[in-house]
């Protein structure tokens, strides 16, 4: 993974969510007999405290326990010679576990599901209009099961997606970009930009491939209580944090290579009441597709897949209409020529 640091701005109002939050602010039960030891003198430079520090973010250090994770946004259509347009919203929600290995690393087992949203209603979507292609599309939400990997004192490789990428970067410390803030708080971010061969062949799957490759870049940015991080109590440490993603149309959209690509931007936080604290229609919505997304998984399996590899194995790719071209941007406007003197 690739570390930059991010500038300070607007990390007061940040500070202050966290502090209003109401599910943020629950009081540290007791670890539990099966919790590993870990580390909470903050040093940004132990490869082991960032393992630990990650691991109680990201997950619960506490094999006994599943942590549960929300977040919600919208997704924005980009195109040449046009303004950015909203698409719909985004919101989903994961549960996530995990379990101490022999050398001390953890591996973090997750299941996670996101749906869209109409803009205007709100609602779950199952169809939506492509303004693009002034067509009706079937939504296929985001459902991947599980999405693993081990959080070390090693910098993680990126994800392999079933072996499509092969991407090797050299064997470094897991030392992570981390920035104090203001109020008490330290803010993480946590950068992957990867290029790797699609798993939706353009020449069987016409309307759904953006290309032979595939290229996505994943921002996070967490906001933490550094006294959480100091809490020997805490077994997963309450954050909120911002996601942002920038990856080709989604395959349902049926945009095949058209120029541009989306860009999601959501906010997240930690669910501490779990099902409980999320938000209705998404828990019924979840359900009614398998009981699962509502658990973190309780053992390891794989493999770990992205929503496109996933798409690969469970959709059939749409006819192609005679004639059928991928839609274009408009043109380019006309330089203004400026009149001689």
């Amino acid at each position: 993974m690739k570390f930059s640091r991010r500038e300070s701005l607007g990390l007061a109002g940040l500070a202050a969510g966290m502090a209003a939050a109401p599910s943020l602010a629950r009081a540290a039960a007791a670890p539990s007999k099966a919790t590993p030891a870990f580390k909470t003198r903050i040093d940004f430079k132990d490869p082991e405290w960032n393992r630990d520090v990650y691991t109680r973010i990201d997950a619960d250090i506490d094999p006994t326990k599943e942590k549960c994770g929300w977040l919600k946004g919208k997704a924005y259509g980009v195109r040449p010679n046009e303004p950015v347009r909203q698409l719909f919203g985004v919101e989903g929600f994961s549960f996530v576990r995990t379990k101490r290995l022999e050398d001390g690393s953890y591996r973090r087992m997750l299941r996670e599901i996101v749906f869209y949203r109409d803009l205007e209603t709100g609602e779950i979507l199952r169809n939506w209009h492509n303004p693009y292609t002034d067509e009706t599309v079937k939504v296929v939400p985001i459902a991947n099961d599980p999405f693993n990997f081990t959080i070390s004192q090693w910098a993680p490789e990126p994800p392999s997606y079933g072996g499509l990428n092969t991407d090797k970067p050299p064997r470094k410390p897991f030392l992570q970009d981390w920035e104090e803030g203001p109020d008490g708080t330290l803010i993480l971010r946590t950068d992957i930009d990867m290029q790797y061969p699609n798993a939706l062949d353009p020449a069987k799957w016409v309307r759904e491939s953006s290309g032979t490759m595939n290229r996505v870049s994943e921002h996070f940015i967490y906001t933490v209580q550094r006294k959480d991080v100091e809490n020997p109590r805490l077994t997963h440490i309450p954050h909120i944090g911002a996601w942002s993603r920038i990856t080709p149309w989604l395959p349902w959209m049926l945009m095949g290579q058209a120029e541009g690509h989306v860009n999601y931007f959501t906010h997240f936080q930690t669910i501490e009441e779990g099902e409980k604290g999320l938000p209705a229609d998404l828990v019924a919505a979840a359900r009614a597709m398998d009981e699962k997304w509502l658990h973190a998984p309780t053992e390891d399996y794989g493999p770990s897949l992205s929503s496109l590899e996933n798409y690969a194995r469970e959709q059939q790719p749409a006819p192609v209409p005679a004639g059928w071209t991928p839609p274009k941007p408009p043109p380019a406007p006309k330089a203004l020529v400026r009149k001689p003197e």
